[in-house]
């Protein structure tokens, strides 16, 4: 581990034993939340883009898109090593053998030395978890599910359309296929207390492989962004989010991997915080919290 938590590149430099890059690409999918299944708006953060605005566009072919990604990030590797990452909205929500044909299209080449799905838990049949394990028999799985709240209240104002037993029985479902897990939470969502979102690292922490710790934006055109403008909640600032950043990395076992500690908001539709559009400066501030309060990830951990 790091000095101070277990991040995604020490991650892949132990696993790879070089420096691996994620390759953000579109299945062309969409979210039974958006397509009118269980709902119409989508969840109520969600952005117009289904938190994939980094990811090529669909109406490119899997091998462009990639190519297209590569080409974003080459200049900052020698290594030639990629995860494809299989991003916007819901990328198991197809069926099987659409989701065979782009997904052995992405892990095909020889560059591509792992394959990364984002979905939902309620997406996952049976079916789907047996191609993802036949594919991470050729090369790693890891499929990252958007959980965000194991609190039923929040998860019923976010829209989220599923209960917190159906990430349960996923991520035991998976597992038995030994394929790595990664859970999205985020922190700030509207009501909720500093030991609600602890709550939720804890749980979290005790069942799955990875997480992603993700700041709450308010971006355009969202339904969370109207009810920020009618006052109805306040965003964290940058010292509460670091706080509680602080306290998740010490309540999180060791062996759980960090894959992010804050979050890229599109600055174009960004409303609020608008402290979150320097990265640069967050993270320097969060690592000098780290320094001073010398924070190591477990210490608190049960």
């Amino acid at each position: 581990m790091g000095k101070h938590y277990y991040s995604l590149n020490e991650y892949y430099k132990n696993k790879y034993n070089k420096k691996v890059y994620k390759l953000s690409i579109s299945g062309g999918m969409t979210c039974p939340n958006r397509d009118g299944s269980i709902g119409c708006n989508g969840c109520i953060f969600c952005s117009e883009g289904g938190s994939g605005e980094f990811a090529s566009s669909s109406a490119l072919s899997i091998a462009e898109q990639l190519e297209h990604a590569i080409n974003k990030v080459k200049s900052k590797t020698c290594d030639n090593a990629y995860i494809a990452y299989f991003q916007p909205f819901t990328n198991t929500y197809a069926d099987v053998e659409y989701l065979r044909k782009i997904y052995y299209e992405a892990v095909k080449h020889d560059y591509i030395v792992g394959l990364s799905v984002a979905t939902r838990p309620d997406c996952l049949e049976p079916e789907k978890i047996k191609l993802l394990s036949e594919i991470n028999k050729i090369k790693p799985v890891s499929v990252e599910l958007g959980l965000q709240t194991i609190h039923e209240n929040t998860a019923e104002y976010i829209r989220r359309g599923y209960n917190l037993d159906v990430y349960d029985q996923v991520v035991k479902n998976l597992k038995r296929e030994e394929i790595d897990v990664v859970t999205h939470i985020i922190i700030g969502l509207p009501y909720e207390t500093k030991e609600m979102i602890l709550d939720t690292v804890k749980y979290v922490g005790a069942r799955t492989d990875g997480i992603k710790l993700q700041l709450l934006h308010v971006l355009e055109n969202t339904d969370l962004a109207n009810e920020y403008r009618a006052e109805k909640f306040k965003t964290l600032s940058m010292e509460e989010y670091t706080q509680i950043i602080c306290e998740a990395i010490e309540i999180l076992p060791q062996n759980v991997v960090i894959h992010r500690i804050t979050g890229d908001g599109d600055k174009r539709s960004l409303i609020s915080p608008l402290w979150s559009a320097d990265k640069k400066k967050v993270l320097n501030y969060m690592n000098r919290e780290f320094e001073k309060r010398n924070i190591v990830q477990g210490r608190n951990s049960i």
